[in-house]
């Protein structure tokens, strides 16, 4: 397990952040899970709002990086400028289990998020694991604040369960964050020659966090690898030189990672090797600062663990079978078998991802686990089977992996291991409405559905079930934004919420309610519709309930088009229920939603019918 702490100042994320992964360091090192903690994320008003409607840059980064190395995003959390990012390889996806998150405010007496601490807790092969990614106060006098707020996080965090409800009652914490311990009594001056003249030993019986850990009843138990780095606090941004401002900060080990095995409340020492008969061991096989990276006041620091657990549950709660090689498209056929015990939902859904995918929704294409049939082969221990349909499957060749989703858990239950999939290439493009043919190259569209807070949607959309920091989302309550094509190649990437293809050249338009046209008026525009297909530029078609309406470049209806108004993005917009309507009205049209996906509001439909495309 490999675990990152970085404060990054507000700044925008580098271009590279390899080495700070350590990526790439051998086959025996590789690590299966990293866990990323970062605070003073850029939380200004508008780039927050920003973020709520698409994943934020740092994510992004992150995600675009660990992706080729096959890891997958499986939870994360964010509290104004506090963020955390979990990621597993993605065979190791159906063992863990039981994932929630929690956030605990502890600035301005715990009504503001820029301090305070996040977690992601989670079953790891039957094991309770819990991170936590902490931003306390700052300054050399208060030591005693940042205590009270490390017990207050530990006591208000509370999951849901049988067991472990808090955070230390895990079997394994990560503590790790911008923890802001300084080095008391010594003069700068002999801090700085003490660093200089790699003498660090002579700073560490003056930290903070080391005085505490064997003075606050509260760290008992934690444990930490020696300081062999030079200070990560304070230096000037763009260089590896301490604080040369009016300040003059004294440099302090304020970025730190520590962990705790449950139970213990000592250790065979700094950074050692707990006793074999123990249940759970965990080794730390590097403790470092990144001095390379000088966008912020602070320096990364990444540690490398080897966990070793006294048992392992390594069976899946559902097992996929799958051919080797789809070269037909009646060869999409998926088998799969769930364990006794397992909570299946009506809302459950296998995805067809590409070898390398991001994110437990960045799936191709899906199919839902039907549910007559599925509760039938639970009870009896049998093999349910579905099918992809052809216009879903992506054309061409390529490797892929099937994932089981399970709604209930909000996390992968099952995964097959990569298989090829090498189907002929569609004549002339693809039919508007299918979704998900095209080919790796081309950029999706997306769909960003903003739904009540309370809703209940099993929408992929859905990250994991910590709900929502933004206070504005509920103003937007029932709006759908459709973002252009041509705006979204702009974009860094669609939010993991969406990942589906609209149709080529789609425009913004805005629908008017049939009252509006006037009686009569429909028959004329069709054919108004029919003489004008001779290319005339100075009309634009309006889909209205079963007929086309024309309007003049020069009405106020075409002046209304965003893209007119020199708007960016192109948006458009439109009520859930009268979308919802239209497409129960008008079945053929080729609206982007008119297929029913994971990231349709649940109001679409009671319950995925069996043999209807989703």
């Amino acid at each position: 397990i490999t675990v990152v702490t970085w404060n990054v100042g507000t700044a925008m994320p580098p271009n590279d952040v390899t080495s700070l992964l350590h990526l790439n360091t051998g086959e025996t090192n590789d690590a299966d899970m990293i866990a990323i903690g970062l605070q003073e994320v850029n939380s200004k008003i508008n780039k927050r709002l920003k973020d709520a409607l698409f994943t934020d840059q740092w994510s992004e980064l992150f995600m675009d990086v660990l992706s080729p190395f096959h890891f997958v995003l499986v939870s994360t959390v964010r509290m104004q400028g506090v963020i955390l990012l979990v990621f597993a390889k993605y065979y190791h996806l159906p063992f863990l289990q039981d994932i929630q998150t929690d956030c605990t405010r502890t600035g301005l007496g715990g009504y503001w998020g820029n301090k305070g601490g996040v977690s992601v807790r989670l079953s790891i092969f039957g094991h309770m694991v819990c991170f936590l990614n902490c931003h306390l106060p700052a300054h050399l006098e208060k030591a005693e604040q940042r205590k009270e707020d490390f017990a207050t996080i530990l006591h208000m965090q509370q999951f849901e369960g049988r067991v472990a409800n808090g955070i230390l009652d895990h079997d394994l914490v990560f503590w790790f964050g911008d923890l802001n311990f300084r080095i008391e009594s010594l003069d700068i001056r002999f801090v700085k020659y003490a660093i200089d003249s790699h003498i660090l030993s002579q700073l560490w019986e003056k930290d903070q966090l080391n005085i505490a850990k064997s003075t606050w009843p509260v760290l008992s138990g934690f444990q930490e690898g020696p300081l062999n780095f030079p200070p990560t606090f304070k230096f000037d941004v763009g260089t590896n030189k301490y604080d040369s401002s009016a300040k003059k900060r004294k440099p302090a080990w304020t970025d730190r990672i520590l962990w705790k095995i449950k139970g213990a409340s000592g250790g065979p020492g700094t950074g050692g090797r707990w006793p074999s008969q123990s249940v759970l061991a965990v080794s730390q096989l590097c403790y470092c600062s990144h001095m390379e990276y000088t966008i912020s006041d602070h320096k990364p620091v990444a540690a490398l663990f080897a966990v070793q657990f006294a048992s392992k549950a390594d069976k899946p709660l559902v097992e996929i079978y799958v051919a080797d090689e789809w070269s037909r498209p009646e060869q999409a056929v998926v088998r799969y078998k769930m364990a006794a015990g397992f909570h299946r939902s009506s809302w459950d859904w296998i995805g067809l991802y590409r070898v390398g995918f991001r994110h437990p929704k960045d799936y191709v294409c899906y199919v839902w686990a039907r549910s007559e049939e599925g509760e039938r082969c639970l009870e009896k221990q049998l093999c349910a089977q579905v099918m992809f349909s052809e216009e879903a499957l992506p054309k061409g060749k390529g490797e892929y992996i099937l994932g089981y989703y399970s709604n209930t858990s909000s996390s992968i239950a099952g995964v097959t291991e990569p298989f090829q999939i090498s189907l002929p290439r569609s004549e002339e493009g693809s039919s508007p409405t299918d979704s998900s043919g095209s080919s790796s190259e081309e950029e999706d569209d997306s769909t960003l559905v903003l739904l009540a807070p309370k809703s209940r949607s099993p929408s992929p959309g859905k990250m994991n079930r910590h709900r929502s920091r933004s206070p504005s989302l509920a103003k937007f309550q029932g709006l759908i934004l459709r973002p252009s094509s041509r705006d979204r190649a702009a974009s860094r990437s669609p939010s993991p919420q969406s990942h589906r293809r609209g149709p080529p050249g789609d425009i913004p338009t805005i629908h008017l309610p049939p009252a509006e046209l006037g009686p009569g008026r429909a028959p004329k525009a069709k054919e108004r519709a029919a003489e004008s297909q001779e290319g005339s530029s100075c009309y634009q078609t309006v889909p209205e309930q079963g007929c086309c309406r024309q309007v003049s470049a020069d009405s106020p209806l075409a002046r209304a088009d965003p893209r007119s108004l020199g708007l960016l993005p192109a948006l458009r917009l439109e009520m859930i229920d009268q979308a919802l309507g239209r497409r129960r009205d008008s079945a053929d049209q080729a609206y982007p939603c008119q297929r029913m996906s994971p990231t349709s509001p649940r109001g679409c439909s009671s319950t995925p019918k069996e043999g209807s495309s989703p």
